[in-house]
């Protein structure tokens, strides 16, 4: 008896996690449909990987009128040039304005240009980044939580008015960025496309990209990114990335290891064909496996291989019935009440594959005789309504629940089966590594790293991205 009543609460856990993940990519569907108007982008996009889509940030797009040093300098219309069209008397007539928003912090790096059209009397011109309490009417680096890259001068400028050696002056003609490296967490300018050197970046709050002019007729204007750069900023990440990437190579992981961890994936997810082809081809190169597995032994995680093949091929394939057959046949207590989380998965499923191939009057029958079973999962009402949604289409693919008719909801429904039997193993004392693999677990930790990483640095850089790692490695 509490064995029975330990694999049904093992079920209702697995159930409800697949179902809540459902009702993620349905939000996740449905605020991707309302973003983009057209629908088919939606469905194209319903199989994003969770958590892969870019943190979006709006990056300046011109300079602050508001916020700026008043009468010293001339913002043009544009919002895109400042001239200083007088004669300064002293050191607080500077002609100061920022960007009208910081620079992003969540990405690997963010930068800017500005180009000298003209370098007035005393070439008096710099390029900085500034917090958003800077005093309007001072260079950049000449007050604390500021940095500045002087043209008259070339000395770098950081919290106060003494400067340091630091590259070459520019004038008339130049063109110079700034640049905030995140993962470095370092600042660089640039002169001409290229580097002129870092600074360290000791401030952890927002920094906005800042030009200032101080002498008669100076004028610049400003590119944000709407134009091209005349700095290669594709190569300089490349390079940046080439960097981490010759990091990482360097840690030295044994090759049983990391075929283990692939082993065990195949293994959790019931791929038995591409198992077989994987150890076939590793036989000759791979050592022996002389780490212990974490969900047990090799028959552990053996355990049910074929039969949770046939049922993710079936479910994948949209034989629905075939795969309730299946489980009625080996797993009948999975099965039996009919009104649990997994049936109510697979009710759902059956739904959607009826509405999938136009069977409409089908699928209302099935939907009237099967879904008042499920009663108890009120919270999860909402997902019935997606399901219903389909028939009033005549062509579904192009609503906002067309994510159903994607792969990506068969897998939901096929993942959650393989992780109820995977439960159903006696040896297994916690339903919850039923729920992703060893290689998922790893990619969850190195996740919650990366975050705490960025934490440090005041939340700033990249988050961990593996379709982006992935992309970014070296083609074969």
């Amino acid at each position: 008896m509490a064995q029975d009543i330990n694999c049904s609460q093992n079920q209702e856990l697995i159930g409800s996690y697949f179902l809540e993940l459902w009702r993620l990519n349905s939000k996740a569907a449905a605020a991707r449909f309302e973003s983009a108007g057209e629908a088919m982008e939606a469905v194209q996009s319903s199989a994003v990987e969770e958590g892969d889509e870019e943190e979006r940030e709006e990056p300046p797009t011109e300079l602050d009128t508001l916020n700026s040093s008043g009468g010293f300098s001339v913002v043009g219309p544009d919002k895109l040039s400042v001239q200083y069209p007088n004669v300064n008397l002293h050191g607080h007539d500077v002609g100061v304005v920022q960007a009208n928003r910081p620079a992003p912090s969540k990405r690997l790096v963010y930068y800017f240009e500005i180009y000298v059209k003209n370098a007035g009397a005393k070439g008096q011109i710099a390029i900085g980044f500034t917090t958003s309490g800077f005093k309007m009417c001072r260079q950049p680096g000449w007050e604390a939580n500021s940095y500045g890259y002087h043209g008259d001068d070339g000395l770098l400028y950081r919290g106060h008015g003494k400067g340091e050696v630091f590259g070459p002056t520019y004038t008339t003609g130049d063109t110079v960025g700034g640049g905030i490296n995140y993962a470095a967490q370092e600042l660089f300018f640039t002169k001409n496309g290229a580097v002129v050197g870092t600074v360290c970046k000791d401030i952890k709050g927002p920094l906005f990209p800042t030009i200032a002019v101080h002498s008669q007729n100076e004028e610049v204007t400003v590119n944000f990114g709407k134009d091209p750069f005349v700095f290669d900023l594709k190569a300089y990440e490349a390079q940046e990335r080439a960097k981490q990437q010759t990091t990482i190579e360097k840690i030295s992981i044994p090759q049983n290891a990391s075929y283990g961890i692939v082993r065990s994936y195949l293994q959790h997810y019931g791929y038995e064909d591409t198992l077989k082809m994987f150890d076939i081809a590793s036989k000759s190169t791979v050592p022996p496996i002389s780490f212990v597995q974490e969900n047990g032994s090799e028959e552990d995680n053996m355990y049910s291989l074929n039969h949770r093949k046939i049922l993710r091929q079936l479910i994948r394939s949209g034989q629905v019935d075939d795969a309730l057959a299946k489980l009625r046949d080996w797993y009948p207590h999975i099965v039996q009440d009919g009104s649990s989380a997994i049936c109510f998965l697979l009710q759902c499923q059956k739904f959607i594959e009826l509405a999938r191939v136009g069977k409409l009057e089908e699928a209302v029958n099935h939907g009237r005789s099967e879904f008042h079973k499920f009663n108890r999962f009120t919270e999860f009402e909402d997902l019935v309504k997606d399901c219903a949604t389909l028939l009033a289409y005549e062509q579904p693919l192009k609503c906002s629940v067309g994510y159903l008719l994607g792969d990506s909801q068969r897998e939901i429904v096929a993942d959650a089966v393989n992780a109820v039997i995977l439960s159903q193993n006696p040896n297994v004392k916690d339903a919850n590594v039923c729920l992703h693999s060893c290689l998922e677990r790893l990619l969850r930790q190195l996740t919650a790293c990366f975050l705490e990483r960025r934490a440090l640095n005041g939340d700033q850089g990249e988050a961990f991205r593996l379709r982006s790692i992935l992309y970014s490695g070296k083609k074969g």
